[in-house]
């Protein structure tokens, strides 16, 4: 695992926290997540409640991440043999993923949602803002389900079960960050982000594309050389990126 891997995880949980399946639900997560409502155009919630659900809901999603990791890696090792086969065919998927996300292609089985009903409650506590997370995690919608399964399959491809699920455990960071950043905005004002909703179709585009070269750089196996080279030259540097 490279230094490219670990910040392409990263912008993975960026970019699923950007989709238009999780940014512009953000309020109703926050209103569920602290058992309150929305009025006069913010969450009624205090600032330390907030940055406490919210930690709780991070790190239930991460736990289901670092454990899908964990068996993602598990599995290409066995497949290990097979390495080159592993990653064409991973490859192609990856592009296919890609082109669902820029709207190329449309594969209904892609766009079929996997949710996990949570009956609202009126006071919430740290255990259930975990338990949301942890259901979050397991039922995602297809817009994160795209972004994931193209880092899962990179982590399968990992050296050692370790180095796959701390890919896992940096992509859950990459969606967390921006999640808790965007509560605190939230909490004062829905306003403040909201004009961000209409860059969403663009920024789905965008890494649709980048899915896709990331997929065309596997299949031919380029992937692996542009990662050490960049790696090589990284080392060289006085400091690190």
């Amino acid at each position: 695992m490279t230094e490219v891997s670990i910040w392409l995880a990263f912008l993975a949980g960026i970019v699923s926290f950007l989709s238009p399946c999780v940014f512009p639900l953000v309020p109703a997560y926050l209103a569920q997540l602290t058992g309150t409502n929305i009025s006069d155009n913010q969450i009624n919630a205090d600032r330390k409640l907030i940055i406490s659900r919210s930690l709780g809901f991070i790190f239930g999603f991460t736990i289901i991440f670092l454990l899908l990791g964990l068996s993602s890696t598990f599995i290409g090792q066995a497949f290990l043999g097979n390495r080159q086969l592993f990653e064409q065919i991973g490859g192609i998927i990856i592009a296919v993923f890609g082109l669902q996300m820029m709207g190329v292609i449309s594969i209904r089985m892609l766009l079929s949602e996997k949710k996990l009903a949570v009956k609202p409650k009126k006071t919430a506590s740290f255990a259930n803002s975990v338990l949301l997370g942890f259901l979050f995690g397991t039922g995602w919608s297809p817009c994160i389900g795209l972004v994931l399964s193209s880092i899962l399959f990179m982590a399968s491809q990992a050296d050692t079960m370790w180095a796959g699920v701390f890919m896992l455990f940096i992509y859950s960071i990459g969606l967390g960050i921006p999640f808790l950043l965007v509560a605190l905005l939230w909490s004062r004002s829905l306003n403040k982000v909201r004009a961000l909703n209409k860059w969403l179709p663009t920024i789905q585009k965008v890494s649709g594309g980048i899915m896709v070269i990331l997929g065309i750089l596997l299949f031919t196996g380029q992937f692996a050389v542009i990662s050490a080279y960049l790696n090589r030259i990284s080392q060289s540097l006085p400091f690190t990126i």
